[in-house]
């Protein structure tokens, strides 16, 4: 029998989280489906909730091959849905096909890259229809991260356009996804307002041709980021930050450039729309607003996630995206990782310990067949 073996984290009815490794039939690929060897899965923030999800780290611990930890009590009831379970782990990767139905044989050792959950595997089974297959001379290392961060950065610009915006601020932008944003911001011709907490991030970003970056460590921040948005009129955020005053804070800056820019006035602010998008969870806070109402009466906080937007946008446009994703993926769209691990050592405490921070410079990738 051919084997697979693949990462999965289990919340059992003792109040435990164990993340493991386990071990069941290679799958076999029906008509319409392809088999894909993966050799590059990373380990996204987007994982996380699903890896490490409801447990406390302060309790982890290693023991008879598993990462094990505790779960809250208080979030037990929660979790009912998914007791002793081992759910697979792992939005996206890559990998080469090696195993075709009748009906996609033209995928045949080609390289793919697939979103579509248990990726931290050595095999995957997955309908033919769902692989982005890449130009020739792309490696599976190259694209194993081409579906969550590129899709997502191209969709924060197709939201811009779709509601009436015509620039952008973006937090936590020294982030491989920010780097992206950067970058197809340049190309298309988009005003980017780019957020960061540290002077070397700010430097990178500026490296690679960033106009406006503010730092939120800075006694001036607040001046900073009213200032940039003064001159680029953004009126849409994207946050990855996800708690605190930041979102908050962006608002206020955008409805201060607003009122710069008002021709009349309003006892109720600028008339003009503010959005703010919530679309990662990097401060596990609660969202604080600022009480005296410093953004006006026009203005909104929601969350974003790709699967909806791409729902959204339809088939077709869909399509466009993820074709400018291959051409780009060794230039806009590239990534790199600080460290590359087998699936037993993305299961090490040392290992967990750095990639669970999500920590800007210290992205993971596991080659699920090293």
């Amino acid at each position: 029998m051919s084997t697979n073996k693949q990462i999965t984290s289990t919340v059992t009815d003792q109040g435990k989280l164990e993340i493991a490794i386990a071990e069941s039939q290679r799958p076999v690929p029906k008509e319409d489906e392809v088999l894909i060897e993966i050799h590059a899965t990373p380990i996204n923030p987007s994982d996380l909730g699903l890896l490490l999800g409801p447990g406390d780290i302060n309790t982890l611990k290693a023991e008879n091959g598993k990462i094990i930890m505790d779960v809250p009590t208080a979030i037990m009831g929660a979790m009912k849905p998914r007791l002793n379970v081992p759910m697979p782990v792992g939005n996206e990767g890559s990998g080469v096909v090696i195993e075709a139905g009748a009906n996609a044989q033209e995928l045949m050792g080609k390289v793919v890259s697939v979103v579509g959950g248990g990726m931290y595997s050595q095999y995957r089974c997955l309908p033919a229809a769902s692989c982005m297959v890449m130009n020739e001379g792309t490696e599976p290392k190259d694209c194993a991260s081409s579906f969550v961060n590129p899709l997502t950065a191209l969709g924060m610009v197709e939201t811009m356009k779709m509601e009436g915006h015509t620039a952008l601020v973006h937090t936590a932008a020294a982030s491989n996804l920010g780097q992206m944003l950067v970058k197809i911001c340049a190309d298309d011709g988009v005003q980017l307002v780019n957020i960061v907490r540290k002077q070397e991030h700010v430097d990178l970003l500026k490296s690679i041709g960033a106009q406006f970056v503010c730092n939120s460590s800075d006694d001036d921040f607040m001046e900073q980021l009213t200032a940039a948005i003064t001159e680029t009129k953004a009126t849409l955020g994207f946050d990855a930050t996800g708690g605190g005053e930041l979102a908050g804070k962006i608002l206020t800056c955008m409805e201060v450039a607003a009122r710069k820019n008002a021709t009349e006035y309003s006892p109720y602010g600028s008339t003009e729309h503010k959005q703010v998008y919530i679309y990662g969870g990097l401060n596990q806070s609660g969202i604080t607003l600022p009480n005296n109402r410093t953004f006006g009466m026009y203005w909104g906080i929601g969350g974003f996630l790709l699967t909806p937007f791409l729902g959204k946008v339809g088939f077709e446009k869909v399509g466009e995206l993820q074709a400018r994703v291959a051409n780009e993926i060794k230039t806009t769209f590239a990534s790199t990782y600080t460290q590359e691990v087998s699936l037993e050592g993305a299961l090490t405490l040392e290992a967990l310990m750095v990639y669970a921070k999500q920590a800007t410079g210290e992205k993971f990738l596991i080659n699920p067949n090293s």
